[in-house]
């Protein structure tokens, strides 16, 4: 899928409906340059495109989940790495609408954890880490961080790691609700695969209908939630997926999943 130098940046395997995008940069903690951020913008447009794919996972080595962004190709290269459509690492700004998870192992630092927080889904080894060191280096996360991790912490404790810089445990923030499970080191993306396969099991258009409404409605009111969800309910209802359904049921039988 990915050829030339973007190989040795991002490798890519398709299991079924799951498709495993690994940053592949170890020499640089797999910190992201803009060819590894055009690459993965590359391989997102592929998985939203194809009907087969169901759920993404996200994840770096078995020692480090990705420093954020490459400060020194940056500087080196005079251009941020940006996609083109998709804008931060290829991804940050337009996200797929089919779902996302991250799977953690090592550090998740600055960009890092803002791709963690970028999905849907946070599976993490107990001697994960995640942090977003900015004000350290005299500037702001500027990839989503700033408000995506208040949706998913209590603004005082994101206010604290922001304003410290200071790397927070995977154990501490499991149990604060950013990580949905945690596991032994090395087990991550085992268990990211598991958690994915769940997922794809379920009715695809509901899938992202859902992704969707959340997505959108996370921060907001009750009476926004509502009529954003209005549209994806309705369309849901005129579906094959949603007759079948139906059928499934009435017949005692598994659903047969057609996506449309």
């Amino acid at each position: 899928m990915v050829d030339g130098m973007e190989r040795r940046r991002l490798s890519c395997q398709a299991s079924g409906p799951v498709l495993v995008l690994s940053i592949d940069r170890p020499e640089v903690r797999n910190a992201i340059d803009l060819a590894t951020a055009r690459a993965i913008e590359a391989e997102i447009d592929r998985f939203e495109a194809d009907g087969d794919l169901r759920v993404a996972i996200i994840t770096g080595s078995a020692t480090v989940f990705s420093a954020g962004a490459d400060l020194k190709a940056a500087a080196r290269e005079g251009v941020l790495p940006r996609g083109e459509r998709r804008g931060w690492f290829g991804l940050l700004e337009q996200l797929p609408a089919k779902p996302l998870i991250a799977a953690v192992e090592g550090l998740a630092l600055g960009g890092g954890l803002e791709i963690a927080l970028a999905c849907d889904l946070i599976v993490a080894s107990r001697t994960s880490a995640f942090g977003l060191p900015e004000v350290r280096r005299g500037v702001i996360a500027s990839a989503g961080g700033l408000f995506r991790l208040p949706q998913r912490l209590p603004r005082n404790l994101a206010m604290e790691m922001v304003l410290t810089g200071e790397p927070w445990p995977a154990e501490r923030l499991q149990t604060l609700g950013l990580i949905n499970h945690l596991c032994e080191p090395g087990q991550a993306l085992a268990q990211a695969r598991a958690l994915a396969e769940r997922i794809a099991q379920q009715a695809p258009l509901s899938v992202q209908a859902s992704v969707t409404v959340v997505r959108t409605c996370a921060g907001q009111g009750d009476e926004a939630g509502w009529a954003l969800q209005a549209p994806s309910i309705e369309a849901l209802r005129h579906s094959a997926d949603y007759r079948e359904s139906v059928d499934a049921f009435a017949q005692g039988r598994q659903p047969v999943w057609r996506g449309c």
